[in-house]
């Protein structure tokens, strides 16, 4: 919006330089023409001594008596009121028009009064539309001959008008003088209603059209009016497609000329609007009082709906699409929509893999500078943002504000679908992914889908073969973060999730949830052949080869084929006559795990597999199905 802003200003100095161009070319041209009427007088004057003397000359024909003829001939003439000293009556007469306002030669077509002949003549060219002054290099015709002196310094590049403190230079006396307010800080022109100050008379005279209304000047085209005349000009350039404008660097071409200027800081570096407070500097003048609010606490801009007042009118504008909903920047690839356009910029580098902003340290890239800012705490080791109840510091703000939530057990983000509340906006668009079924994040190799960016980057170290988390007392690798950490259990011995019912415990949690089944009876996975269920859908899998038949697990030494990886594994041991399992008690060693557990409940005295019926309990599930034979009367052998 400051940009905006500051065309409207560019606008506005464009058509008040042009005013006070004229307003100079007006003021040279009368110092030219009172030159011209002065130069009249002093013919005349001159003719007038010229012949006293020769009159005198001839009567007194003495050398002596010519030189008191021209001592009388240049006595000065004075002004009783000013002071000021004339060496020809005429002049005087004309100074004295200053002083009496005298203004003695009219216009017979439009009654406009003129202090000097010259000037009359000048005016009189509006009425006859003559203009005798023509630039000899493009043809352009001028009504005052100050005026082609000030047009050809556009051809020339002069600029004779240097200012004094930073050196600029300009080609009318008059923009060296408005120049001259930034430095002095001087607004002369006050409007007497409102009582805002500016540097030009031109300023407060289209100010004054705010007051009024007055929009004077009409495009003929589609009827739109406007207050200054620039303005104007540079709409006309919309039905005509005009660009006069050009970056002589870059090449890039403007409609307007102060457009152009803002451009050329982009090559020089400049910045001319200086913070006076804190020192920091700005290309545009609307941004540096955007900044200076800052230091104000300024915020103008009131939402009239929730009442949050911003510092910037856009921010404003981007706020009340929270209330509106509208989201008008969509993706061309997959069409979703964004509030900001900046948001949509970051989505697309989903579909391009762009990454722009590279880690020097480390060479990780990422899709946002913001990113990498804060990425560059992990060298740096930052972490500026405490909490104020127990101290806990983070290295992003966000952070911070999402940990305030266990103190004050905020879930802000809540899904319209199911009522589920969330502490992080992430996570509900993570969850409303269930409902709308969503995975934006696909595979390029294999065309996976996946509904999480870090899916998707795990998945893709399947077909990379990449495993960067390494067990450090091991060394066996991992291409999870995760799996590294259930790992270090076998080292660590720990066995977090315990059964609430009998107390044994387990190092992953899905071994839990499985257990669970004993106690339950539960058995979710059934055969669709048979009818058998399972505990774990693993087994269901394992099962369904009993009626295919498959057996794809095959011993390279002995040829013999199995159904389950377990099954070839605990062979393979035949081979190597390996037996790992080692009772601690008693030193015993076994094949197989499943052997070693059901050795333990011997010192244990562990009997999980009661009888329903009776209560009676016993160390092994096969001797619990042979002592139901007793209920059921079941002689399956006969």
């Amino acid at each position: 919006m400051a940009f905006i802003k500051e065309e409207t200003e560019d606008l506005m100095i464009e058509e008040r330089v042009k005013h006070e161009e004229t307003e100079e070319q007006t003021e040279e041209s009368q110092d030219l023409n009172e030159t011209k009427e002065q130069d009249q007088y002093e013919t005349f004057c001159d003719v007038i001594t010229e012949e006293t003397s020769f009159s005198c000359s001839q009567t007194e024909k003495t050398s002596s008596g010519k030189r008191a003829q021209k001592k009388v001939t240049r006595s000065y003439f004075t002004c009783q009121q000013c002071g000021i000293s004339f060496n020809q009556h005429a002049k005087l007469e004309v100074h004295m028009r200053i002083h009496t306002r005298e203004k003695p030669f009219t216009c017979q077509q439009c009654g406009k009064s003129f202090d000097l002949q010259g000037n009359l003549k000048v005016h009189m060219r509006i009425h006859t539309a003559e203009k005798p002054f023509t630039c000899p290099q493009c043809g352009k015709s001028f009504n005052q001959d100050g005026n082609l002196k000030v047009h050809m310094r556009v051809h020339t590049g002069e600029k004779p008008y240097i200012c004094s403190q930073c050196g600029k230079s300009f080609n009318l006396h008059g923009n060296l003088k408005v120049h001259m307010r930034i430095h002095t800080g001087e607004s002369p022109y006050t409007c007497q209603q409102c009582g805002v100050s500016f540097t030009q008379k031109g300023n407060l005279n289209s100010h004054m059209r705010v007051h009024s209304g007055e929009k004077p000047y009409k495009c003929q085209q589609c009827g739109k009016s406007f207050d200054l005349q620039g303005n104007l000009k540079v709409h006309m350039r919309t039905h005509t497609g005009e660009s006069p404008y050009t970056c002589q660097q870059c090449g890039i071409s403007f409609k307007q000329k102060g457009i152009l200027n803002r451009h050329m800081r982009i090559h020089t570096g400049e910045k001319p609007f200086t913070c006076q407070q804190c020192g920091k500097s700005f290309d545009l003048q609307g941004n540096l009082k955007v900044h200076m609010r800052i230091h104000t606490a300024e915020k103008p801009f009131t939402c009239p709906q929730c009442g949050k007042s911003f510092n910037q009118d856009g921010n404003l504008k981007v706020h009340m699409r929270v209330h509106t909903g509208e989201k008008p920047y969509i993706c061309s690839q997959c069409g979703k929509s964004f509030n900001l356009h900046g948001n949509l910029k970051v989505h697309m580098r989903i579909h391009t893999g762009e990454s722009p902003y590279t880690c020097q340290q480390c060479g990780v890239s990422f899709t946002q500078k913001g990113n990498l800012n804060s990425h560059m705490r992990v060298h740096s080791g930052e972490k500026p943002y405490k909490c104020q109840q127990c101290g806990k510091s983070f290295d992003l703000q966000g952070n911070l504000k999402v940990h305030m939530r266990t103190h004050t057990g905020e879930s802000p983000y809540t899904c319209q679908q199911c009522g589920i509340s969330f502490k992080q906006k992430g996570i509900l668009n993570r969850h409303m992914r269930i409902h709308t079924g969503e995975k934006p994040f696909t595979c390029q190799q294999c065309g996976k889908s996946f509904d999480l960016q870090g899916n998707l980057k795990v998945h893709m170290r399947i077909h990379t073969g990449e495993k960067p988390f390494t067990c450090p007392q091991c060394g066996k690798s991992f291409n999870q973060d995760g799996n590294l950490k259930v790992h270090m259990r076998v080292h660590t011995g720990e066995k977090p999730y315990i059964c609430s019912q009998c107390g044994k415990s387990f190092d992953l949690h899905g071994n839990l949830k499985v257990h669970m089944r004993i106690h339950t009876g539960e058995s979710p996975y059934t055969c669709q052949q048979c009818g058998v269920s399972f505990t774990q859908k693993g087994h269901l899998n394992s099962h369904m080869r009993v009626h295919s038949g498959e057996r794809p697990y095959k011993c390279q030494q002995c040829g013999k084929s199995f159904d389950l990886q377990g099954n070839l594994k605990v062979h393979m041991r035949t081979h190597t006559g390996e037996s790992p399992y080692t009772c601690q008690q008693c030193r015993i060693s076994f094949k197989q795990k499943g052997s070693l557990n059901r050795h333990m409940r011997i010192h244990t005295g562990e009997k999980p597999f009661a009888c329903q019926q009776c209560g009676k309990s016993f160390s092994r599930k096969g001797i619990l199905n042979y002592h139901m034979r007793i209920h059921t009367g079941e002689k399956p052998f006969a």
